[in-house]
């Protein structure tokens, strides 16, 4: 019996003329071993179409247009830079020094010395550690925020949440927490494992639609306004909060951000530059801690994701 094996590749190239180009592969699944389709790959670079004569036998090449299908645009607040896969951008927080200073002023007396100065003057020092925590397990059944308060096994996720984080021995500076019911309830009970860390409530962390997922699933479709007034606010959390350290901090500073799945998967899809349609591939449970690290130089880390292996297996859920 035979088999199919299709392999998709689509590169999409710049709005300046680069070539389109999409091949499908079609051979034979070998009679042993396991595995159905493979999975589409997208290219790394812009390409030009060869010649119909250099194609290797079974390789067709599609029309521009269905590359061009699998490139769907982005919402206007995500800004990407022009080019191709494996770019990284480092003024993606709008803090890189040279994009501090206004050249127009520089001292045409001293130079590059005056710039060179001016730039060291820009220029963050110290590092940030993100700990993004989600709110322990809540009540499903309350119409109202104000009724979705924590379950009793809520409760003792955040306790395990707040001994975990106070067992790291580190000097927490504060508590940024999303002002939903499920959210302060969760970071009321860790403070008390983190005595003296002011603690601070704001709407831009609360839950919501950051951005139509892709690929798209059957069980959750917001409203196309939700995602139109969810996504901005989202954004303009992760701008507000997620960037490296004000130069004039001198030493590593230690955050915690309790808040939600949703806010906090986006959050470490645009840190990582990944495409941000990407964040419902990723699922985190009830008090799991999500550790990010922003180098001076605005060099982005994932140091863990969604951990909850602090917590007995009986105690850990994903609603």
């Amino acid at each position: 019996m035979s088999f199919r094996r299709a392999l998709a590749l689509a590169a999409c190239g710049l709005a300046g003329g680069s070539v389109l180009f999409s091949a499908v592969v079609v051979g034979k699944q070998p009679a042993r071993g396991g595995g159905g389709d493979a999975e589409p790959r997208t290219g790394g670079s812009a390409a030009t179409v060869p010649p119909a004569s250099a194609a290797p036998p079974g390789l067709l090449l599609l029309p521009p247009a269905a590359a061009a299908a699998s490139c769907p645009p982005a919402p206007g607040w995500i800004e990407r830079p022009a080019g191709t896969g494996g770019y990284w951008d480092s003024n993606w927080d709008r803090r890189e020094p040279l994009a501090l200073i206004n050249l127009k002023k520089k001292n045409e007396e001293t130079g590059e010395e005056e710039l060179a100065s001016r730039l060291d003057h820009c220029k963050a020092k110290a590092t940030r550690h993100i700990f993004l925590i989600r709110h322990s397990q809540y009540n499903l059944d309350g119409r109202a925020d104000k009724d979705r308060t924590l379950t009793p096994l809520g409760r003792e996720q955040a306790e395990l949440t707040g001994h975990r984080l106070a067992s790291l021995g580190l000097k927490f500076d504060q508590i940024i927490h999303s002002s939903m019911t499920r959210a302060t309830e969760t970071t009321e009970i860790i403070s008390k494992h983190l005595p003296g860390v002011k603690k601070i409530s704001t709407d831009l962390l609360r839950e919501g639609a950051p951005i139509e997922p892709d690929p798209p699933v059957s069980h959750w479709k917001p409203e196309a306004v939700q995602y139109y007034e969810d996504g901005a606010r989202i954004e303009a959390a992760f701008r507000n909060f997620i960037h490296r350290a004000d130069a004039k901090q001198e030493e590593d500073s230690y955050e915690i951000f309790v808040c939600h799945a949703n806010v906090i998967r986006y959050i470490v899809c645009r840190a990582l530059q990944f495409p941000p349609e990407g964040w419902l591939r990723m699922s985190l449970n009830n008090g799991s801690i999500t550790h990010l690290v922003i180098r001076p130089n605005g060099r982005v880390a994932l140091r863990t994701l969604g951990d909850t292996g602090f917590m007995p297996p009986d105690k850990i859920t994903r609603t």
